[in-house]
């Protein structure tokens, strides 16, 4: 994207508010996307979201359940220390990442290709990508899309129902006094359960904001994985 800017952030910016600006003649687009407080700073309600929104940010990357999974695989404290640090530092650059991402889509495809596409924001991404690179990159984001989220979900599955076979069933409900058959029985069943929990939660999240899931992820990980 910085590319067919010549690696200058501001023509970007410049673009991007270009196209804004004409598509709001049109009557698609009423935002000034370079003015501050646009969305948060309207208000004090608003200002204490920002607040909110960068803490859950920073903290809640350590409190995600793919990064506490890491945990795991360190051997001491100040090892799994370090490697939230390294987490949230790689992660904290990928949400820079997203800016570029933001203000190239609004430049290059523009706010009405974008609202009239069937995800409306949602499409942004994939739109700039089928522009930069055809078919060939649309695909390939779709296959790191639907990989990355297939990793993800299937790591979180397999950690939750085994976390509840041994550490709720085994330990709390049956003190210990099970077999291990029972334990992957009982692993399997969570696992199908949990399956139909996300999925059920998936169908009435359909048409939701992406931004705001993931804000929601966020916060949920900010205030209760982590402390």
């Amino acid at each position: 994207v910085l590319s067919k800017f010549g690696f200058n952030f501001s023509e970007l910016l410049g673009s991007a508010q270009a196209m804004v600006s004409e598509a709001t003649t049109k009557g698609v687009s009423s935002r000034d996307v370079l003015a501050p407080g646009a969305k948060y700073g309207t208000s004090t309600l608003t200002k204490i979201d920002l607040l909110s929104l960068g803490l859950a940010l920073v903290l809640g990357t350590a409190g995600l359940p793919h990064v506490l999974m890491r945990f795991y695989t360190v051997p001491t404290a100040r090892e799994a220390r370090r490697s939230v640090v390294w987490a949230i530092g790689l992660i904290g650059a990928f949400y820079l990442f997203t800016l570029v991402l933001g203000y190239g889509a609004a430049s290059l495809v523009g706010p009405d290709t974008i609202l009239a596409a069937p995800g409306k924001e949602n499409s942004a991404a994939p739109l700039l990508a089928f522009e930069l690179g055809g078919t060939i990159l649309l695909g390939v984001i779709s296959a790191v899309a639907f990989a990355t989220i297939l990793a993800v979900v299937a790591g979180l599955t397999i950690t939750a129902s085994a976390s509840f076979a041994h550490d709720v069933y085994a330990s709390v409900l049956k003190s210990h006094k099970v077999t291990e058959d029972e334990q992957v029985r009982v692993s399997r069943i969570t696992a199908v359960v949990l399956g139909v929990a996300a999925i059920g939660l998936g169908i009435l999240a359909n048409g939701q904001n992406v931004a705001f899931l993931v804000a929601l992820a966020f916060a949920v990980a900010a205030s209760a994985n982590l402390p």
